[in-house]
């Protein structure tokens, strides 16, 4: 089906398009955004300023556990991709895979191939790329409910905001006003979400293709 995420895709590895390890061992998602200038190592010296590493423990690596957004359906079919990046205490919150999907689910490369059905909003691996079904009006609630995590102003799934904070929101790298949830989960948008320690924001992704 044109426009379906296609079943052999190249998983999305965290920290394109930057294939350095250095680059993979330190940051948690990718941006394509300039880059006016490099370090020795030849990685870019903005991507360096924006890269964090993964959080350990189970609070940066909250598990799907919500239920299915919309109605399930056996196929993935034709989807649109939004990336969505959070940062807790100069840290990144891996957003699970396998959000609005149910089981049996198969893996393939870490990824997941099939499911027994996809809801309106799926994520298929931990890369923060959220697959929307066309046509669906979602927003971060909507992923969020499905996750099971919550989010509001002042709370960011494991994490709450400092006293007298709130979480940041960012959209293709400009604040966001406003409740977090309501932001919607547009074509290709890069949502940045941070409590913490202020993380400098991408303003773009590079998606696959077919989203």
């Amino acid at each position: 089906m044109p426009g379906a995420w296609p079943d052999k895709a190249c998983a999305v590895v965290i920290g394109a398009p930057v294939c350095a390890a250095l680059v993979l061992a330190l940051c948690g998602c990718g941006s394509s955004a300039p880059r006016p200038s490099t370090t020795s190592s030849a990685v870019p010296a903005d991507l360096l300023a924006q890269a964090r590493p993964i959080g350990r423990g189970a609070r940066f690596h909250p598990p799907a556990t919500g239920p299915v957004v919309g109605t399930c359906k056996s196929k993935l079919g034709a989807r649109i991709g939004a990336h969505v990046e959070l940062f807790a205490a100069n840290r990144v919150v891996l957003i699970a895979a396998g959000i609005g999907t149910r089981p049996p689910i198969r893996y393939s490369a870490g990824r997941i191939a099939s499911a027994r059905c996809y809801g309106d909003l799926v994520t298929l691996e931990p890369t923060g790329v959220v697959l929307v079904r066309r046509g669906a009006r979602l927003t971060l609630s909507d992923l969020f409910q499905s996750w099971g995590q919550p989010l509001s102003e002042h709370r960011l799934a494991s994490f709450s905001a400092a006293p007298g904070q709130s979480v940041r929101v960012f959209v293709n790298g400009r604040p966001r006003s406003g409740a977090p949830g309501a932001v919607p989960l547009g074509a290709h948008s890069e949502i940045v979400l941070e409590v913490g320690p202020r993380v400098p924001p991408h303003a773009s992704y590079t998606f696959p293709p077919g989203t």
